[in-house]
């Protein structure tokens, strides 16, 4: 057994908190807040840049400046969880991130707009680490834990299409500065709830110093590399700028890694991402996020620009996707968890996934939303349902209470920069696509009718070719998670902080134990 295990078994027993419950309403109301944001801007963006006069080539930085300081500061945001208190972090997190949301509905000008949003940023990469973490250290009992990660993984899978219903919504009937407004009552009751009923368990603290040369490192590595992708969708990935940040991006991780070895009171410890369970949790769910985010961005404009539908019926037509998530999650996942290796649920969930994502690259401008579209999207969030909830349970399963910020940093970090790949990758290969087809058809157009047929025939050939990328990046997920996962079915005991010898041996299959 590792040095890990022992500790765990010699652990004293402790009773699992009464309020755990209540506290999982105030945590995934929280989560539901930092998800929705990620896509509800989106939908409000046109609206936000005609009034406050933001130019074409600056209106990407609503979501540039949110998304850099979120996927830079996610790892510094774990570590100060672990070394504040999980709950502490959480609250703090939730009260920051609602005073920039007012400050971004309240803008009057780009600069604030841009400074709100990094402001979001900032406190989202406090907020969304001490949310996973306090789930780890507070549920330890296995089928409770699967019924909590159900929950949370329906909400991480699920809230950005929940996002763009929203979104849609209130840029339609009120005004899109309540896109930002709206986080406002989340925030603040989930920041009440937290306090009053929120008892993280004693003793998980790391109260080790910081390390700061670890914190610039991965700060900065994070930041060129999130900054890399997003130049790369507007500017080409020949652009000097960006093939420079993606050199800067590998040169800093890499000397963030070295210096990691030698530290000794490290921020992300490399125990938590060298044990192969964790390691291919991260990187299928990197992957999939990146087939994912792709997709939401596709389907939007397919169903606004092609078919016409409004932000609101945009919105709704998402649905089917996140009853499938749900479903997938709380119904599927949940209650096969305890039952069957995590591998035996991600991996044929990620299939499933890339199943739906292969009937979408038969889209066509006249194809049906009920015979082509609703089908796919189920099969989606299904697949995806059924593989997050594990996925988000096993990152943070069997890993020391002093580790499970990072180690939940470290899961939002995967969904962070694979986002920004996906949207960009994804975005890339569209466009080319697109391009090559116009000019390969546009001579042959003589009416004006026919150049807008070709125009949206073109545009189609683009969102199919990326959607052929994006099944590909499933299939591939589904392979790393069938292969590098290879934790036993969870038992009935303890998962994380210990309570009994027996609980503990129950668990003997989870990353805990050495291999």
């Amino acid at each position: 057994m590792s040095e890990t295990a022992s500790k765990t078994l010699a652990a004293p027993a402790r009773e699992p908190d009464a309020g755990r419950w209540k506290a999982l309403v105030f945590i995934a109301l929280a989560q539901l807040m930092v998800v929705l944001d990620a896509t509800i801007v989106n939908i409000a963006l046109p609206s936000a840049q005609q009034d406050l006069g933001i130019s074409d080539g600056n209106r990407q930085w609503v979501v540039t400046a949110y998304a850099l300081a979120f996927g830079g500061l996610l790892l510094f945001g774990g570590r100060i969880a672990d070394l504040w208190g999980r709950k502490k972090a959480f609250v703090v997190g939730l009260g920051g991130f609602a005073a920039a949301s007012a400050l971004g509905g309240a803008a009057t000008n780009e600069a604030m707009m841009f400074g709100a949003r990094a402001l979001q940023g900032v406190f989202g990469a406090l907020l969304a680490p001490a949310a996973l973490s306090l789930l780890a250290v507070m549920f330890t009992d296995a089928k409770e834990r699967a019924k909590a990660f159900g929950i949370y993984g329906a909400i991480a899978g699920g809230g950005g299409a929940v996002g763009l219903i929203l979104g849609g919504f209130l840029t339609e009937y009120l005004d899109w500065r309540w896109t930002f407004f709206v986080n406002i009552p989340f925030a603040i009751v989930a920041a009440a709830g937290a306090y009053f009923v929120i008892r993280e368990p004693e003793g998980g603290r790391n109260r080790s110093p910081l390390d700061i040369p670890g914190v610039i490192l991965s700060t900065l590595g994070l930041v060129a590399l999130v900054y890399g992708f997003t130049r790369a969708e507007s500017n080409g990935w020949s652009d000097s700028v960006t093939v420079g940040m993606f050199v800067a991006s590998a040169v800093l991780l890499l000397a963030f890694v070295l210096v990691e070895s030698k530290v000794k009171a490290p921020l992300l410890p490399l125990r938590v991402i060298t044990e192969r369970n964790r390691g291919g949790i991260y990187l299928s769910l990197g992957l999939a996020i990146i087939a994912m985010f792709g997709l939401f961005l596709f389907l939007t404009y397919y169903l606004q620009i092609v078919k016409g539908y409004s932000p609101v019926k945009t919105g709704f037509a998402f649905l089917p996707m996140i009853a499938g998530m749900i479903t997938g999650s709380t119904q599927i996942g949940t209650r096969l968890m305890t039952r069957v290796a995590p591998r035996l649920l991600m991996g044929p969930g990620f299939l499933v996934a890339a199943l739906g994502m292969l009937l979408l690259t038969q889209l066509e401008i006249g194809s049906s939303y009920a015979a082509l579209l609703l089908p796919a999207m189920l099969l989606l969030g299904l697949g995806m349902g059924t593989a997050f909830m594990p996925a988000m349970s096993l990152a943070t399963q069997g890993v020391e209470p002093r580790d499970a910020g990072v180690a939940s940093a470290m899961v939002n970090t995967s969904q962070q920069v694979g986002g920004a790949i996906g949207t960009a990758l994804l975005n890339t290969i569209a466009a080319s696509a697109t391009t090559a087809y116009v000019a390969d058809h546009i001579a042959g157009a003589t009416s004006r009718s026919q150049q807008q047929l070709v125009q949206l025939e073109a545009m189609v050939e683009g969102y199919t070719s990326a959607i052929w990328f994006a099944v590909g990046i499933l299939v591939v997920a589904a392979a790393i998670a069938l292969t590098f996962v290879n934790a036993g079915r969870p038992g009935t005991g303890i998962v994380t902080g210990g309570d009994s010898g027996k609980d503990v041996a129950d668990e003997v299959q989870i990353p805990v134990v050495a291999h």
